[in-house]
């Protein structure tokens, strides 16, 4: 662990990881999923349908989830409940205490990975943030849970800023290097968002899937050679309803009972896309600004992956043209929407190519609203 009484320091990104689940689902394996569940719902209110008492459901089609979002598969941590239209919803023995939780078993997966591509050991890691939407438990913190698994001799903490979770734990992290507090910081992004998904909703079922990230972030003086400077990072967070998880010990009903329906993922997409979309845009450019960035030179957009047209035109107000796959490349058609691990996601997949002295931006946007932007430059 790091002697604390050195001196301040500055943040850079030394390595990230990435887990990924071995079962993904495809659009058509979902549609059919769905549209069976459709039909025996018809089917068994068939009578109340035809009275005008309830509205019959619609089924779904691969062509409608791709326009509408630009998805084509999803990993997910338990795929044959979660297609079973009996179920349709993820399911997996319950583990006793004593055993690695399954959010912290990717968490560590993914953090593992980092410290092997950093070559860092437990003992050289100070804290660990565990930072994402979609906890298992309250307490005791995911983040202390995963620490014990590292082996790592610090603190640790959970920080849930929906999708921007990540970006609000990198900036975080530097601020505590930045601070003198920490030498290495680990942030950790397990999200199995299958779990606050209803796979029942023609509207959602198609978006989210499972993952886990990690992002190691430390002093320049002790980063590997190759690395990326922090140059700077941005938070903001104004409130909205339009995304919206209501689940919770003090409203206890369960999402398979009707009035439990906003115990699960709910959103107005037509307002997110029309309010997020200037707000996230109009905070990248101004905070390049700030920085001195030239917003059309950045090398490289590492966007939240949450829906290619909002990707599309935020990039676009951004670099002043439309973005090729180089400039803004897209892992929403294989991962779906990752929640806070999407923007690291591409960032791990899609940086490896740049140059030294090259400058692109991490940024993610979500509930809250909330978004967050870290602008990074690779080391030369």
């Amino acid at each position: 662990m790091t002697d604390m009484t050195e001196m301040s320091g500055r943040p850079v990104i030394s390595a990230t990881g990435l887990f990924t689940p071995e079962d993904s689902i495809s659009n058509e394996e979902l549609v059919a999923s769905f549209n069976e569940y459709v039909r025996r719902y018809n089917q068994q209110h068939s009578d109340s349908i035809e009275a005008g008492e309830i509205t019959a459901l619609t089924e779904s089609s691969v062509e409608f989830i791709e326009k509408a979002s630009g998805i084509k598969a999803r990993h997910v941590m338990a795929k044959q409940p979660v297609l079973d239209p009996d179920i349709m919803s993820p399911r997996w023995p319950q583990r006793s205490n004593d055993e690695l939780s399954i959010l912290a078993e990717i968490g560590v997966k993914a953090a593992r990975q980092a410290l092997e591509r950093a070559g860092r050991k437990a003992e050289d890691v100070d804290a660990v943030l565990c930072a994402a939407s979609n906890m298992e438990r309250p307490y005791p913190a995911m983040a202390i849970e995963i620490q014990q698994a590292l082996g790592i001799d610090g603190f640790g903490f959970d920080m849930n800023v929906a999708c921007s979770s990540a970006t609000f734990g990198i900036q975080t992290a530097a601020d505590y290097i930045r601070a003198g507090n920490a030498k290495s910081v680990l942030v950790v992004s397990p999200e199995i968002t299958s779990g606050h998904l209803n796979w029942r909703d023609r509207d959602s079922h198609f978006i989210f899937g499972d993952v886990a990230t990690a992002v190691l972030v430390e002093d320049a003086a002790l980063a590997p050679a190759e690395h990326w400077d922090i140059l700077g990072t941005k938070l903001k967070t104004v409130f909205s309803n339009n995304i919206r998880n209501n689940f919770g010990f003090l409203n206890r009903a369960y999402p398979e009972e009707a009035e439990g329906a906003d115990k699960l993922f709910v959103q107005e997409g037509r307002k997110v896309f029309k309010e997020v979309v200037p707000m996230v845009a109009q905070m990248i450019v101004e905070e390049a600004e700030r920085l001195k960035i030239d917003p059309q030179s950045l090398r490289r957009l590492w966007l939240h992956q949450a829906n290619a047209g909002m990707n599309r035109l935020i990039a676009h107000r951004v670099l002043g043209h439309e973005a090729s796959e180089d400039e803004s490349p897209t892992v929403l058609d294989s991962y779906g929407n990752t929640s806070s691990a999407g923007s690291i996601i591409a960032f791990h997949l899609h940086r490896a190519d740049l140059q030294a002295e090259d400058t692109g931006l991490i940024c993610s946007f979500g509930a809250g609203y909330s978004a967050g932007t870290v602008f990074v430059r690779k080391a030369g």
